[in-house]
């Protein structure tokens, strides 16, 4: 590790997003073809901006001031004003400075968001990339117009998984296996050779971080270095597959992907007392080594399908991790807003498909029309959030209930006449909140009672409720009630206390969700009545074109769109079809995107490299037939994560060296490492980090689960709160996830804030002198033995004989103020060094 420089290097997604291609010359950036990150970055941004608020004026119907918008060259002919656009050049730009309101003002009826102006900015700067069917240059990828070709349904990702042969391989001594065969076939038609196989001390380092999070502990470290029996290492592999931090870790994986955070996000970013309890359900479940199948089922479903298990309650709380605006009166829009995240998230996180363009439009480039998009709304559509569902075991909700019923009935008297004299300003300050609503929402929400309300009006008032609910609660009943009505009211609440001790105390509740009822609200595609109504199916590319129109999955497996409820159970059973659906083997996209995610975290990017679009937008795949293998081995051996990591890791190509003489040719060959001749470094995660900090201080609890706790307590960083305005500094340093949106791949950057930190940081100087303090106590007396456990326990390995000199000579010479070195100071060199920070 000594030989990587000072942090590796590497640029963040934006801004490999913005610059991809080498359109980083403003002068020359109209020139350019657009790259595909790009035309996602306009498709999934940009067009939406330019659809929803200038297209009604500037569209194909009219044009104002003779401007159109929807058209690349019309924007830059531009109208009577000039050129709207200045590719690479936005402060030249009279479309910027129109947004801006900095000359003319567009849209007329209400400036754009500080988000949406900084998204058309960041387009024209990077050059104004516009898909090649409207004249923009583009990379020739095909555009969908109005229908699926057999073309779109012979594309890769939508081909069944299948098990292909295993590949001949001359002269294989290397191979352990399967994954090891289909790497050495390609590696021997470039003529490479894999790296020799890694030291022990750095086989188990590399281990102990990628199935737990952690560094190996001394004693784990001696006790494999001992062990010389032929299968050592897969039962080392075994044991960190049982530890409890096993599933803490690959739990922050899954919590990236749908966007885990205990806060609201927005500018009030109010906290969430109960999001834990999802986060607490994933890393059970990865412990459990759970079924995929009934993970997805227990997230997506858990309502419907297992309504008397805790995990089937608190797993729907998935579908709450959305930002929510507290006082947001659009109470429509922010509807809007919810389905259309738990569309977009659910397209990305189960089937690597981003869909979010087809929103607006027919996807410009993958084969998924309008119509999909909203049918996979359509699955969502019924849902009602709720914060009041109890999440225990059925005897004690039913033990609850009774203890509850048996309180009310001896305070009944009391109860009734309370409610009597709160009635009335509760609902003077719940209509006073509905009605600064927009008009067109408030006759249901006061007017009407929830009997009277349509599916889509009991969602919309339950969402309006809210504010309601909260300025009830703020009511001082003594300032709101008067005379005799105020002073019956105090002395019914002292009787009431009279009763408090019979008060059971209630169980606990999650954000979870429900059906609104047995009847869906109806989904139509926005501005387009002439479709219908659009009910809930799977993707029209997956189904074959027979089977159009029909509730069918890929491989003719029907399910019912419109399940009927259980008896009791007000649903409408369409999440659970999705979720049958999803976890059907037949599914080709499920099983390939979670078993390339797990690829992914093992060699830093997966088989194909962009995790959550395998669409055109995306990277192929390097190896597909052994992305269909460990996909199909996947699916066999039960839907099993443990299973498919036991089978990565074991390879020889996980166990291969990842720098050094012996890969000198690979990195000639093959710089980016697609072919897989080395195994790759990777930075430690800020999760990583911190926890490892913690570890080799001797500092870190390994108490499992409960609510999140601030980032000074010692807990794993995977309990630590996760506020999405206000997140931790070392951890955000380090390109933590915001919780704003899906991340299936983490930016890498390399800033001098993260030097400082590590080498001024407070925290960082004192997990030092706590290392310093945790080896001394180990016993060891003379500086040489202390150098070599100190070594021990901040690496994971002796030091070198050069490195042991080295540390005795400074710690016996004094620094440049004269004072001792000391063994913590020492400590915070080693915090400081590459080797700490990165994985070999």
């Amino acid at each position: 590790m000594a030989r990587l420089s000072r942090f590796h290097c590497s640029l963040s997604a934006l801004l490999t997003l913005l610059v991809a291609g080498g359109v980083a010359s403003r002068a020359k950036a109209a020139d350019k073809s657009p790259t595909p990150e790009q035309l996602k970055f306009f498709e999934e941004k940009v067009r939406p901006v330019l659809a929803q608020n200038c297209y009604k004026c500037h569209g194909e119907e009219k044009q104002k001031g003779d401007l159109r918008l929807d058209l690349h060259q019309a924007l830059l002919t531009g109208g009577e004003s000039g050129p709207a656009i200045v590719a690479g050049k936005p402060e030249e730009s009279l479309l910027i400075e129109a947004v801006k309101y900095e000359s003319l003002e567009m849209p007329p009826d209400g400036k754009l968001s500080e988000s949406e102006i900084e998204i058309l900015t960041q387009w024209v700067k990077i050059g104004a990339p516009w898909p090649k069917e409207h004249g923009g240059a583009g990379p020739g990828l095909r555009v969908v117009k109005d229908k699926i070709t057999a073309a779109d349904r012979e594309y890769w990702a939508f081909q069944p998984v299948r098990r292909a042969a295993l590949p001949d391989v001359a002269s294989d001594t290397w191979s352990r296996g399967p994954i090891d065969r289909f790497l050495l076939a390609r590696l021997q038609t470039e003529k490479l050779q894999p790296a020799p196989e890694a030291e022990r001390t750095t086989l188990i380092r590399r281990l102990s971080f990628d199935l737990t999070g952690l560094p190996p502990t001394k004693q784990q470290i001696d006790e494999f270095l001992a062990d010389r029996s032929p299968d050592a290492y897969e039962q080392l592999v075994d044991r960190l597959l049982a530890r409890p931090q096993h599933g803490e870790h690959w739990a922050r994986h899954w919590l990236d992907l749908v966007r885990y955070a205990e806060s609201d996000g927005y500018k009030q970013d109010d906290y969430r007392p109960q999001a834990w309890r999802y986060r607490d359900y994933v890393i059970r479940s990865l412990n459990q080594d759970k079924p995929y199948t009934q993970f997805i089922r227990e997230q997506l479903a858990g309502d419907e399908m297992e309504p008397q298990t805790i995990d089937g309650l608190v797993a729907t709380g998935y579908m709450r991790l959305g930002i929510y605006e507290y006082n947001q009166r659009d109470v429509k829009g922010q509807w809007s807003v919810i389905l259309n995240d738990i569309t977009d998230v659910t397209a990305d996180v189960f089937l690597g498909m981003g869909m979010s363009c087809a929103r607006c439009h027919d996807h410009k480039f993958d084969p998924i029309l309008q119509k999909d998009y909203f049918a996979l709304q359509a699955f969502f559509a019924p849902i009602m959030p709720r914060d009041d569902v109890p999440v225990c075991a059925p005897s004690e909700r039913t033990a609850y209930e009774q203890k509850l019923a048996a309180w009310k009935m001896r305070a009944a008297d009391i109860l009734a006449e309370l409610d009597e004299l709160e009635k009335q300003p509760l609902k003077n300050a719940a209509h006073s909140q509905l009605n600064r609503f927009p008009d067109d929402v408030v006759p249901f929400l006061v007017d009407k009672t929830d009997e009277e309300r349509t599916p889509y009006e009991k969602q919309l008032f339950a969402l309006a409720f809210r504010q309601a609910k909260a300025e009830q609660e703020k009511i001082d009943f003594t300032k709101k009630l008067t005379g005799a009505k105020k002073e019956r009211w105090i002395e019914l609440r002292e009787q009431l206390k009279e009763h408090n001790d019979e008060l059971p105390e209630p169980p606990p509740t999650a954000m979870t969700v429900t059906d609104v009822g047995p009847q869906a609200p109806t989904v139509t595609v926005p501005g387009k009545p002439r479709l219908g109504e659009v009910l809930p199916a799977i993707p029209t590319v997956l189904c074959s074109p027979e089977e159009v129109g029909v509730p069918t999955s890929a491989g003719a497996i029907s399910f019912e769109l419109e399940k009927p409820a259980k008896a009791g159970t007000p649903t409408t059973g369409r999440r659970t079809a999705l979720a049958n659906w999803l976890g059907d083997e037949a599914n080709p996209l499920t099983p390939r995107v979670l078993a390339n995610r797990l690829w992914q975290h093992h060699f830093g990017k997966g088989l194909c490299e962009s995790p959550s679009d395998f669409g055109r937008l995306g990277v192929p795949p390097s190896h597909p037939k052994l992305l269909d293998w460990i996909a199909k081995e996947f699916v066999e051996k039960g839907w099993n994560w443990k299973n498919l990591h036991r089978q990565i890791v074991t390879s020889s190509a996980y166990r291969q060296q990842s720098f050094g003489p012996s890969v000198t040719e690979s990195v000639r060959i093959d710089p980016a490492n697609r072919l897989l001749a080395r195994m790759p470094v990777r930075r430690l995660t800020a999760e990583q980090i911190r926890d490892s900090s913690l570890a080799v201080a001797g500092e870190l609890s390994l108490t499992i689960g409960g609510p999140a706790v601030e980032a000074a307590k010692p807990r794993r960083s995977v309990y630590v709160k996760v506020r999405r305005n206000s997140r931790d500094p070392l951890l955000d340093v380090f390109d933590v996830a915001d919780g704003l949106s899906t991340m299936p791949t983490r930016n890498v950057t390399t800033t001098p804030i993260q030097a400082l930190l590590m080498i001024n940081g407070s925290f960082m100087i004192a997990k030092a002198k706590a290392a310093s303090t945790f080896v001394k106590n180990q016993g060891k007396t003379t500086s040489e033995e202390q150098v070599t456990n100190l070594y021990l326990q901040m690496l994971g390995r002796k030091p070198t004989d050069s490195e042991h000199a080295a540390a005795l000579s400074f710690l016996r010479s004094p620094s440049e103020d004269k004072s001792e070195r000391t063994l913590s100071d020492l400590a915070h060199v080693l915090l400081n060094s590459n080797e700490f920070v990165y994985v070999d």
